[in-house]
C-alpha cells in the first residue's frame, strides 16, 4: 500500500475496499484501452498493405503485446503511478510536483510548465476523437451482422453520441456503479473470444516471443512509410495509457494495478492473439477480425456489448475532461465557467455545460467528416503519443527532484522509455496529413489560449496590486473622507492579498459608508489536488476593524465562500454578513499595452463563456453584491 493510501482521509475513495475499487477501475480507468481491440489490430493490418501472412499477423500481435508490457505495465502501472500528488494523478499533477512554483499566478511558467500545458491540451484534442472512434467502430459491427445495415452505422452513431452528451447534466453518480460490472463482462468476453481464436491456431502463442516483434520491425524498415503507418496503428492499442495516471485519484494505484495485472492485461493479450490466429486461419476476415473471429451467433450480442463498453469508455473520458478543465480553471489557465457538481461524495464529478456541448459538436463533426473508424484512426493517437513523451520527460525530473534518484539511473530510464515514446510519436506524425492535424491543431490552439489567459490574469493582478492601498492609509482615508460607519460585517472577496483593492476603495468612497467590521477574503490556489479542512482557512487580524481570511484550495476543489467565512468567523457571522464580490472591467490601451493584440482578442472573446463570479463562488442571496472597477492594461 502506498503512502498516499495510508494517509487518505476517512471519507476519501481510497479508504474503500481494494477489490471493490478494482471493479470500479474497470469502468472508470480502462474503458479506452479496453475497447482498442475493436479497431487497433484491424487498422494495423490495413496499414501493412499486404496479405495477412502468419508472420505478419503474429508480428503485429507480438508488437502489441510487448508494447502493452513495456509502456502500460512497466512505465505506467509500475512506474508513473508512483508519482501521485497527494493521491491524485495526471500530467498537471505531475507538473505541480516537479515545479510547484509554476501554478502561483506570479510564478515562472518555465519549459516544464509549458510542457504540462501542452500535454493537457493534447489530451483535450484527442478527447474529441475518442468517443467518435469508439462508438463508430462498435456500430460498424452492424455491417458484419448484415450489409443491409451499412447505411444505419453513421445515423445510429450520431444518435448514441447525442444521447451520451445529453445525459451528462445528470452526472455519473447513479449509473457509475453499473460501469464496473459491465466492463468486467466485456473483458471476460473478449478474453474468451480470444481463446476461441487461439484454439484454431495454437501456434500463435509463439507471438509472445519478442523476436516476432523484432522481425516485424526489421522487415518493415525497408519501407519507412508503411512502417510508420503500422507503428501509428499499433499505438492505438495503447491510447488509454494516460487515463491510468489521470484517474489515479478516483480509485488509487493499488486498485488500478490489481485490475490491470489480473484481468485487463490477460484479456487484451488473449484477444489480440485470438485475432491474429483467426486472420491466419481465415484471411478473408481481415477487414474486421474482432467481430468475425468468433462463431457467427456471437456477432449480434457482441455489437450490443461493444456499444455499452464504448459508451462507458466515452463517458469516462468526458468526465475526465471536465475534471481537467476544472483544474485548468483553478490554475488560472482558463476563465471561470459555469460548473455543476453532480455528486456530493466525489470531488471529481463535475458537469461543465460549455465544455460538454463543444465536445459534442467536435464528435459529431468528426463522425460526419471521417465517416469510418479506419479514417478516424489516421487522426487518432498522435496527440496522446505526444503527451506520453512529455510524461516521460517530466518523470525524469520527478525522479531526480522528488525521489532523489541518481541522475544517471533516471536518465537511463528516461532514454529507454523516451526512445519508444518518440518512435510511436514519429509513427503517428506520419498520419498528420491524413487527419493527425486535427488533434494537434486543437492542442496547440488550447495551449495558446491557456498561456494567453494566464498572462492576462497575471497582468491584471499586477495592475490591481499597483492600484491598491495599504491598510493604514485606507483607515486614514476613512477619517479624512468622513466615511460613515454602519453596523454589521462586510466580507469582500478580492484578488489583492496584501492591501485594500481599488475596487473596494472606490466603492466605499462612492457610497460614503462602510461596515464596522471588514473581512478581506482571498482565494489562494495551491499546487496540490486537495487542501483538507484543518489547513484550508487562515485568519489574520490586521486591526480592530479589519481582518484577512485566506481560503486555500487545491486544483480539484471549488471555492465555497460562505463555508470558509463560517469556518473562520463562526456560523452566526457568516449568516448575517454582507458579501461583496469585486470584478474588473479590463480595457486594453491603444499603445504601450502589456498584452499583445492577438492574445487580447483571445481573452476578450473568452469572457462571454465565463460564469458570473457569484455563481462560481456559490454566493447567492439578498446580502450579496457585485462591485466593478475599470482598469487599463
Amino acid at each position: 500500500m502506498t503512502a498516499s493510501t495510508q494517509n487518505a482521509q476517512p471519507d476519501h475513495p481510497l479508504a474503500q475496499s481494494i477489490n471493490l475499487l478494482a471493479l470500479v477501475a474497470l469502468g472508470v480507468v480502462f474503458g479506452d484501452i479496453g475497447t482498442s481491440p475493436l479497431y487497433a489490430f484491424q487498422l494495423t493490418l490495413a496499414a501493412a498493405n499486404q496479405t495477412a501472412t502468419p508472420a505478419l499477423a503474429m508480428g503485429i500481435a507480438s508488437f502489441i503485446f510487448w508494447s502493452l508490457f513495456i509502456i502500460i505495465l512497466l512505465k505506467y502501472v509500475v512506474g508513473v503511478l508512483r508519482a501521485d500528488n497527494h493521491g491524485q494523478g495526471g500530467i498537471l499533477a505531475l507538473v505541480a510536483l516537479v515545479t510547484p512554483e509554476t501554478w502561483r499566478l506570479g510564478g515562472k511558467l518555465g519549459v516544464l510548465g509549458l510542457l504540462g500545458i501542452m500535454g493537457s491540451s493534447f489530451i483535450i484534442g484527442d478527447g474529441i476523437i475518442t468517443p467518435s472512434i469508439s462508438v463508430l467502430s462498435a456500430m460498424e459491427g452492424l455491417k458484419v451482422l448484415t450489409p443491409a445495415f451499412a447505411p444505419c452505422v453513421i445515423p445510429v452513431t450520431l444518435v448514441i453520441l447525442t444521447g451520451l452528451f445529453a445525459i451528462q447534466k445528470f452526472g455519473t453518480d447513479a449509473i457509475g456503479k453499473l460501469f464496473g460490472p459491465v466492463m468486467l463482462v466485456w473483458f471476460t468476453t473478449i478474453g474468451l473470444l480470444g481463446l476461441y481464436g487461439i484454439g484454431e491456431y495454437p501456434q500463435v502463442l509463439n507471438a509472445l516471443n519478442p523476436m516476432c516483434a523484432l522481425r516485424l520491425i526489421t522487415s518493415s524498415i525497408a519501407n519507412l512509410g508503411v512502417a510508420a503507418a503500422m507503428f501509428g496503428a499499433i499505438f492505438l492499442a495503447l491510447t488509454g495509457g494516460e487515463a491510468l495516471y489521470a484517474d489515479l485519484g478516483h480509485v488509487g494505484a493499488p486498485a488500478i494495478r490489481r485490475a490491470f495485472i489480473f484481468l485487463v492485461f490477460p484479456a487484451l493479450t488473449l484477444n489480440y492473439l485470438g485475432q491474429a490466429a483467426a486472420v491466419i486461419v481465415h484471411p478473408a476476415i481481415a477487414d474486421n477480425p474482432f467481430y468475425k473471429m468468433g462463431p457467427s451467433w456471437t456477432v449480434a450480442p457482441m455489437i450490443f456489448l461493444a456499444a455499452a463498453a464504448t459508451i462507458i469508455a466515452s463517458q469516462a473520458l468526458i468526465t475526465g475532461l471536465f475534471s481537467l478543465v476544472h483544474q485548468c480553471i483553478q490554475m488560472n489557465l482558463l476563465p471561470r465557467t459555469k460548473e455543476k457538481h453532480t455528486s456530493d461524495k466525489e470531488i471529481g464529478q463535475i458537469f461543465i455545460p460549455s465544455v460538454n456541448w463543444m465536445l459534442w459538436f467536435g464528435c459529431i463533426a468528426c463522425v460526419l467528416i471521417f465517416k469510418t473508424s479506419d479514417a478516424l484512426g489516421a487522426a487518432y493517437g498522435i496527440a496522446v503519443s505526444g503527451t506520453m513523451l512529455i510524461t516521460t520527460i517530466l518523470m525524469y525530473f520527478w525522479l531526480t527532484r522528488c525521489q532523489k534518484v541518481n541522475p544517471d539511473v533516471a536518465m537511463a530510464l528516461a532514454i529507454f522509455f523516451g526512445i519508444i515514446d518518440f518512435g510511436f510519436f514519429m509513427g503517428n506524425l506520419m498520419k498528420f496529413v491524413e487527419g493527425g492535424y486535427l488533434p494537434i491543431s486543437i492542442g496547440l490552439i488550447c495551449t495558446f489560449v491557456m498561456t494567453s489567459w494566464r498572462k492576462f490574469r497575471l497582468i491584471v493582478s499586477q495592475r490591481l496590486n499597483e492600484l491598491s492601498m495599504p491598510v493604514p492609509e485606507f483607515m486614514k482615508r476613512l477619517v479624512e473622507k468622513k466615511i460613515q460607519t454602519v453596523p454589521g460585517t462586510a466580507v469582500v472577496v478580492t484578488k489583492v492579498a496584501t492591501a485594500i483593492s481599488p475596487v473596494w476603495v472606490h466603492h466605499v468612497e462612492e457610497n460614503g459608508c462602510m461596515h464596522e467590521n471588514l473581512v478581506l477574503l482571498t482565494v489562494e490556489p495551491m499546487p496540490v489536488p486537495i487542501v483538507y479542512k484543518p489547513n484550508r482557512v487562515e485568519r489574520v487580524v490586521i486591526n480592530e476593524r479589519v481582518q484577512r481570511v485566506t481560503l486555500k484550495l487545491g486544483y480539484m476543489q471549488t471555492a465555497r465562500i460562505k463555508r470558509a467565512v463560517a469556518q473562520a468567523l463562526g456560523e452566526d457571522i457568516a449568516c448575517k454578513a454582507h458579501f461583496f464580490v469585486g470584478h474588473e472591467v479590463v480595457e486594453r490601451k491603444g499603445t504601450g499595452s502589456q498584452i499583445g493584440y492577438i492574445p487580447w482578442l483571445v481573452v476578450s472573446n473568452l469572457h462571454p463563456l465565463a460564469a458570473r463570479i457569484t455563481d462560481f463562488f456559490r454566493l447567492k442571496g439578498e446580502h450579496v453584491e457585485e462591485i466593478g472597477y475599470k482598469i487599463e492594461i
